[in-house]
């Protein structure tokens, strides 16, 4: 039996993205995509000119801070999927820091599902040869690994990530007073 390993690759992510991940973010509003849970939440705020911009430091403290949905979906759109399709599949001008960071739920979407489709597209378009081949020089200490570990790196992210923002999504639609826990006696 011969495997279409692209068609493997592709179809791991996107069935989550199409069944599971991007159904459970129709809906989404602005409270959603801000809310704080904890304070020093790194989020997606308001830059004084009208744009937005993402909270970050380099390095990363740590632990790192806990992130708002905004910050999650935009470290999706950027980070892992908007870099890496300008990188393997585009002319590679896509640089972070001159991001327009997405101040509503309906433009975070809109910037995800943009970004979704760039790299989706660019991984449907591999055949064997393509999946083989080394990253190169944009993923840095990983340049040799083979196309299709960049592939499956890609897949887990998005995966890890967009559960992160359905457990906030939860959190925020069953949030309560929080009660202090006492043992029975």
């Amino acid at each position: 039996m011969t495997v279409n390993w692209t068609h493997e690759l592709v179809e791991q992510l996107d069935w989550h993205w199409r069944q599971q991940l991007r159904p459970r973010l129709d809906g989404l509003t602005d409270d959603e995509y801000h809310w704080e849970p904890v304070a020093g939440c790194w989020g997606i705020r308001p830059a004084g000119d009208g744009t937005f911009t993402g909270d970050y430091t380099s390095p990363e403290p740590v632990p790192p801070p806990f992130t708002t949905i905004a910050w999650r979906l935009g470290h999706i759109a950027t980070s892992i999927l908007g870099m890496r399709a300008a990188n393997h599949f585009g002319n590679g001008s896509f640089d972070i820091r001159s991001v327009r960071w997405p101040g509503t739920a309906a433009e975070g979407l809109a910037f995800v599902d943009a970004t979704y489709d760039d790299w989706i597209t660019g991984v449907r378009g591999l055949d064997d040869d393509g999946l083989a081949r080394p990253c190169g020089p944009a993923e840095g200490p990983f340049a040799d690994y083979p196309f299709a570990a960049l592939v499956l790196h890609i897949n887990r992210e998005v995966i890890h990530h967009g559960a992160e923002v359905a457990c906030l999504r939860d959190l925020y639609r069953d949030r309560q007073p929080v009660s202090q826990w006492e043992p029975s006696s």
